[in-house]
């Protein structure tokens, strides 16, 4: 009997039917401006072949004018849609399904010739739209339409409507951005004509055998939001109007609430599609934050959702679903919502890959192909630039012997695990285990090695990470100041009142972990939602409490300091650093920059500004905090190069920096691939 009845139970849908309830949602990974649509198609296939009952791919525009950025991927020509045909070709023979995404951005396309309803300028992008006129709104209409039709001469199983998330039609729906006074603004009734136009002007341009997915904002988390009201009245309207389920979405991009982040609590926002089950008779679709297939089932055993759509864990683990399906839920490669190398690199104008798997969107250039001949080879460090490295290897059939000097693996990781609202970093831990015992890796913990130990093996991996850097402050060695490992591994207990030295990333989690007392409001949905101001749109427009965010009083005084003398958290992620920011300012964390470190007394921490050391302050504290940095730990590299055995150095032992996991991992994987 299956683990995940409810997931994995098939879905009529008239004309065609989905093998499971698990769809694989829209994601940019800038793949598609590639234009090598063999890489393309390959990514998608890899998905197909793990099990995913529907793909949805990402955002392709209707027209130029509605391209996220200048030249974004579209379906215009014969040439396009031969291009796309080799993509819904290898995915049809590798038993999948993919439905296309029309998005238009509106005033988030990043470019000047941006349209909106109304002239309103949006918060992330410098370009103002321009107001479309009655002919500007038909020509946008025809092209919803038009592209729909060539994602079917395509070969595409359907498309979805992109109406969320603040993009083009979602700006229609809303005063927010609407500001019209003609029949396409005003009531609701007319701000959700364009909407349904669009549903409309598709469905007849395709025929009934051809899936239609609309993509609707069940929640905007923006000031003059949707009511749940009209969420429902919208979702009955594009029912009628010919669609074959409905998707969730969750929050404007320029909404100042977390809703994909590590942050956010599993499954964290199933309640909202719940709202609206019952209420329409076509299948929905909840989505955000799941990213295991017990939380999956649950929410589909608990009525939230009729399937549910899961993007960046097919990222992590293309063969999600078929794992699931073997009993094997344990080998799961589990998305840990860190943004890191999927919506960073996606905002940076780079390829999206995983920081748990970094084959996602290389499928084709980064292979792991089975040895002819087997080597031993030795790792030292069980960090996670070794464990990938072990794991890589042992998979292509090389015996491999793990070294660890710490009686468990994970290396840094295990300090990460501890940071509230980073508990994802747990199962990624686990899944290491797991992995290496599959794979049969030789774990050798609490086993400290030296060059003279590494005799008899063919290569050695030397992945020994990072110690703290020093930052030589006169009375850093004085019983109130410790490092963040002693913090972290609980070695060290902090005061009531502490100063944190350094504000990296290490330093904004260190201050995360000291303003935290008790249940993590990652584990905490109802906290959760109280601390960023989440409230129910049936009673209260857009979601956004009324009253504002309530956070829990902070369970220290903490002051945050840096010597640079810029924006604290100026470097940290290009989509969660705002959202790290948030969390602290909330919890009243005094951040100081610009500082020299001159001395540490009974008095506290004593610090001056700027070149000159002008104006000194004592920053009055019982506990520091260093995490001024790492150096990496070589040692071991020196010895055995002396020796002129050849090592290969990866992860913080080749370059110290923040704990960069997704560097580690890709040096680690990359390097397997290889040897």
């Amino acid at each position: 009997m299956s683990h995940y009845p409810h997931m994995l139970a098939p879905l009529d849908l008239g004309h065609t039917t989905l093998k499971n309830r698990v769809i694989m949602g829209s994601m940019h990974t800038n793949l598609e401006e590639t234009k090598d649509w063999n890489r393309v198609a390959e990514f998608y296939a890899e998905r197909a072949r793990g099990g995913a009952a529907l793909m949805v791919t990402g955002g392709i525009a209707p027209n130029p004018e509605g391209g996220v950025f200048p030249g974004a991927a579209g379906l215009y020509s014969e040439q396009d849609i031969a291009n796309h045909k080799i993509v819904t070709d290898r995915v049809h023979a590798a038993g999948g399904k993919i439905v296309m995404q029309i998005l238009h951005a509106g005033r988030y396309a990043y470019g000047p010739d941006c349209v909106s309803a109304s002239p309103v300028k949006s918060p992330i992008s410098p370009f103002a739209p321009k107001e479309l006129d009655e002919a500007g709104i038909e020509k946008q209409i025809a092209d919803f339409a038009t592209a729909a039709v060539n994602a079917r001469a395509a070969g595409y199983d359907g498309v979805e409507v992109m109406g969320s998330e603040g993009y083009f039609i979602n700006q229609f729906l809303v005063t927010h951005v609407n500001k019209r006074t003609d029949r396409w603004g005003g009531s609701y009734e007319n701000r959700m004509r364009l909407a349904l136009e669009i549903m409309k002007r598709v469905r007849g341009a395709v025929g009934d055998d051809f899936i239609i997915i609309y993509r609707l904002s069940m929640i905007d988390l923006i000031p003059n939001g949707s009511t749940h009201e009209e969420v429902v009245q919208l979702a009955q309207e594009i029912e009628k109007a010919g669609a074959t389920m409905i998707n969730t979405g969750i929050g404007w991009h320029e909404a100042r609430i977390p809703t994909i982040a590590t942050s956010v609590p599993r499954a964290g926002f199933a309640w909202v599609t719940k709202k609206l089950m019952g209420k329409v008779g076509i299948p929905l679709i909840t989505s955000n934050r799941i990213n295991m297939p017990d939380v999956a089932e649950r929410v589909l055993a608990e009525s939230c959702a009729d399937l549910v759509s899961m993007a960046r864990p097919f990222l992590a683990d293309p063969h999600f679903v078929v794992k699931a399906e073997q009993g094997r839920a344990a080998e799961i490669a589990p998305c840990i919502a860190c943004n890191q190398a999927c919506l960073d690199h996606t905002f940076q104008g780079k390829i999206s890959s995983c920081l748990v798997n970094p084959r996602a969107c290389f499928e084709t250039e980064l292979r792991l192909e089975p040895v002819d001949g087997a080597k031993k080879i030795a790792v030292v460090g069980a960090g996670p630039a070794g464990m990938s490295a072990a794991i890589a290897a042992a998979e292509r059939g090389h015996d491999v012997t793990v070294f660890e000097r710490a009686t468990e693996i994970g290396g840094q990781l295990n300090m990460a695990k501890q940071i509230p609202g980073k508990e994802e970093f747990r199962g990624f831990v686990d899944w290491f285990g797991t992995m290496a015992a599959k794979h049969g890796v030789t774990l050798e913990l609490g086993r400290e090695v030296g060059a003279g130990d590494l005799s008899g093996f063919d290569e050695v991996v030397l992945a020994t990470g990072v110690l703290p850097r020093d930052p030589n402050i006169e009375g850093q060695d004085l019983p109130q100041v410790m490092s963040y490992v002693d913090l972290l591994s609980g070695r060290a207990k902090a005061g009531k009142r502490v100063a944190v030295v350094g504000a990296g990333g290490i330093g904004f989690d260190v201050c995360e972990f000291l303003v935290h007392e008790g249940v993590s409001p990652a584990l905490d949905l109802a906290g959760w939602k109280e601390e960023w101001g989440v409230g129910d749109p049936a009673e209260t427009r857009g979601g956004l409490a009324p009253d504002g965010p309530k956070p829990e009083a902070p369970a220290r005084e903490v002051i945050l300091l840096q010597r640079k003398a810029e924006r604290h958290g100026k470097r940290l992620g290009k989509t969660t650093g705002w959202i790290h920011r948030a969390a602290l300012k909330m919890k009243n964390v005094e951040m100081i920059g610009g500082v020299n470190y001159e001395r540490i007394d009974a008095q506290g921490l004593h610090v001056s500004f700027g070149a000159a050391r002008e104006t000194p302050r004592v920053i009055q504290c019982d506990t520091i905090v260093l995490c001024a940095g790492q150096v990496s730990e070589r040692s071991l590299a020196e010895a055995l190069e002396a020796q002129g055995v050849s090592v290969h150095v990866i992860g913080g032992a080749d370059v110290a920096g923040e704990l960069d996991a997704k560097r580690a991992i890709d040096q680690g994987t990359r390097l397997a691939a290889v040897l």
